[in-house]
């Protein structure tokens, strides 16, 4: 399906790797000229740059710091003077690390707060700035579901992405008037880099405890990026064009949390 994107441009943070990888090729399928950044680039065959290329679209790759004023600005005008403009803009960096509210540091809290939120404040300030002058753009933010859901050892990064999720909602009320739409997507348990660091994730592949938290979700599997990526493109288009501030929660129905007093085998056995 041509979602009317080819000839626009795009700019994804955390794109190397994950759900942002998935957002790049997914924007590029469309005919959409990618400039993508990371903390640090993969080299190579395998590296999303190379996949970009594959698909026929202009691709600028970045290493950046989002948390970092100086890269931030430098890279949102880097990205102007090679493309010309800035159609898209997604807010995707993010970084997580499990600690315990008792055993926290403030480094490791400063951190997360500093790319998820402070790093999603900088590069939207910048890129609004420009769409403000051209009045039209898309910008999109990956939230997470775990703004719904609260979770062992992960109190800085759910603060961290709720606060991303009020930050959109006043995006979205500020630029309406400039024809810039703002929307976010919150992915549930998505089988990327980072998450397969985490304890759920031992979970998930243990034989007896795996098959009892999937009962939980009423898909039955986790998410891979690929099921992701497609959505920022949707939402990029103008078949979305009258939704601004507006969250999908893209998670399997997991976040409806259904009391599982049987299992999702017999619930299929029933012939609902």
């Amino acid at each position: 399906m041509d979602l009317g994107l080819k000839g626009k441009n795009a700019l994804i943070t955390g794109g190397e790797r994950g759900i942002g990888r998935a957002i790049c090729l997914s924007l590029a399928k469309e005919g959409v000229n990618i400039a993508y950044c990371d903390i640090k680039l993969r080299e190579g065959k395998e590296s999303t740059q190379e996949e970009i290329r594959k698909l026929g679209v202009k691709v600028l790759p970045m290493e950046v710091d989002v948390s970092k004023e100086k890269e931030v600005v430098l890279m949102v005008q880097n990205t102007i003077d090679r493309l010309g403009c800035i159609d898209i803009f997604v807010s995707n960096a993010g970084i997580i690390e499990w600690e315990p509210i008792t055993k926290i540091t403030l480094e490791c809290w400063n951190k997360i707060i500093a790319v998820n939120l402070t790093g999603a404040m900088l590069c939207t300030r910048e890129v609004a700035k420009h769409m403000v002058k051209t009045r039209k753009g898309v910008i999109l933010f990956t939230s997470s579901t775990i703004q719904y859901n609260p979770a062992y050892k992960e109190a800085a990064y759910r603060v961290s992405k709720t606060g991303v999720q009020v930050f959109a909602e006043t995006a979205a009320i500020e630029l309406a008037p400039y024809g810039i739409r703002v929307n976010t997507v919150s992915p549930g348990l998505i089988n990327s880099p980072s998450w397969a660091k985490g304890t759920l994730s031992k979970v998930i592949n243990d034989p007896q405890m795996g098959k009892e938290f999937m009962s939980n979700i009423p898909l039955g599997r986790v998410g891979l990026p690929d099921d992701v990526g497609s959505v920022y493109a949707f939402l990029a288009s103008d078949l979305a064009s009258f939704a601004t501030g507006t969250n999908i929660v893209f998670d399997g129905g997991f976040t409806l949390r259904p009391l599982v007093l049987v299992t999702r085998e017999e619930i299929e056995s029933m012939n609902l």
